[in-house]
């Protein structure tokens, strides 16, 4: 096992530039270190990751999100295991797939899609990541919900302070502080709107989640606000960051776009190698139940460990030339990528495998299909350089673009 003062440290700046060099030297002379700043033990291979996300012997737990995610959305299901975890993914999975998701919110979000773009459709420029990114995944999520769709940047200042206190790896007391102050906010706001849906339910998802029983067990009121909760930071950040690293990708490989332009079921195979090649989240903390051998030494039992997903996707023992974003490589399974059986690891794995993956599949389908026709020939704005930003989750800031009106 390596220290991190040998290594390229993850709370540098030049790591926060750039972390890819970093993550190829960790992979290749460091697959295991301990980071004191942390104080967690840090893994980059892809066998490693992959191994701690499944879990098959119950060697990791999510204990650690008690003090992780707790503090700024109260007990969610991700700290849930066993048998009380499967009851509550239960009550809260159906609406995220099969008939309820086709019939009840593929109409939302294709309304949503259209409204953004009716907004800049006819400039012949765009900001993807200011004018519909960043909107597009909340606009929906408040929709899905029932909720007031004028309460736009609450929602978004809550859950850009909510990935703020999950990134805060530098321990700010402020950023700290801002996360605890919007469990609060959230709380004062969501709990009358969930009281009285209880009383008056209707054809939403907040409604769904009030009525749901399984095995005579139904949410209760602070349940229902800790998912709402994480589903506007979990749902927000990620589809936000993965539409946005989509374009940027297809935009530097200008014959990649030119295909998804002309075939439109390529629009999976994209985003699959955007997941693998850019995720939005790039680290998930885990934490250890016994002792672990992994690749570089042991892990004592009890100890944070954090998974770094951006390295475990770009793992050369994994994926051929994992450095290059290519839609049309056969070492990723686009049939399987948006469940359990992915073979990228932006989504986790095993039974915490991201609940929200399909309906992320059908916002991002739909918006980049309504995107492609609105902009069809779509280019960056002169001489503008797709950049990444951020350490925790990862991706454009600005995506300035052209095109001749459609």
């Amino acid at each position: 096992m390596t220290t991190a003062p040998d290594l390229p440290d993850i709370l540098s700046r030049e790591f926060a530039e750039d972390p890819y060099p970093a993550y190829g030297v960790m992979r290749g002379s460091a697959p295991l270190i301990w980071h004191k700043a942390t104080q967690s033990y840090i893994l980059s291979r892809y066998e490693d990751v992959e191994r701690v996300f499944k879990d098959r012997e119950g060697q990791f737990t999510t204990d650690n999100y008690g003090w992780q995610i707790e503090p700024v959305h109260g007990k969610t299901i991700l700290q849930l295991s066993g048998r009380e975890h499967a009851v509550r993914r239960a009550l809260v999975a159906p609406a995220f797939r099969g008939r309820d998701l086709q019939d009840k919110f593929l109409p939302v979000i294709e309304a949503n899609a259209r409204e953004l773009i009716d907004g800049f459709r006819e400039s012949g420029r765009a900001d993807i990541v200011a004018d519909f990114a960043t909107r597009f995944p909340v606009n929906v999520i408040a929709d899905m919900l029932g909720l007031d769709k004028g309460d736009h940047e609450r929602f978004h200042r809550w859950y850009t302070s909510v990935i703020a206190f999950l990134g805060n790896l530098a321990g700010d007391p402020e950023v700290t502080a801002a996360g605890e102050r919007t469990r609060v906010e959230f709380a004062e706001y969501m709990l009358p709107i969930i009281r009285h849906r209880r009383d008056n339910l209707g054809d939403d998802l907040l409604s769904a989640l009030c009525a749901a029983e399984v095995d005579g067990v139904r949410m209760s009121d602070e349940d229902i606000k800790a998912f709402c909760s994480l589903l506007l930071a979990a749902g927000g950040e990620t589809t936000d960051k993965a539409i946005a690293s989509i374009f940027a990708n297809l935009l530097v490989n200008p014959d990649q776009l030119e295909a998804v332009r002309a075939d439109r079921s390529l629009i999976d195979r994209a985003f699959a190698e955007t997941l693998r090649f850019t995720p939005p989240v790039h680290m998930i903390m885990r934490q250890s139940a016994v002792d672990v051998e992994v690749s570089g030494g042991t892990i004592p039992a009890g100890k944070t460990v954090t998974c770094l997903i951006g390295a475990a996707n770009r793992d050369p023992e994994r994926y051929a030339e994992p450095d290059r974003f290519n839609i049309f490589r056969d070492d990723l399974t686009t049939t399987s990528a948006f469940s359990a059986a992915a073979d990228h690891l932006a989504f986790a794995l095993g039974r915490h495998f991201c609940v929200g993956a399909l309906l992320a599949r059908a916002e991002v389908e739909i918006g980049v299909n309504q995107l492609l026709d609105a902009m069809p020939d779509l280019r960056l704005d002169d001489d503008f350089r797709p950049a990444e930003q951020g350490v925790f989750t990862r991706g454009p800031q600005s995506l300035p673009v052209r095109f001749t009106v459609a």
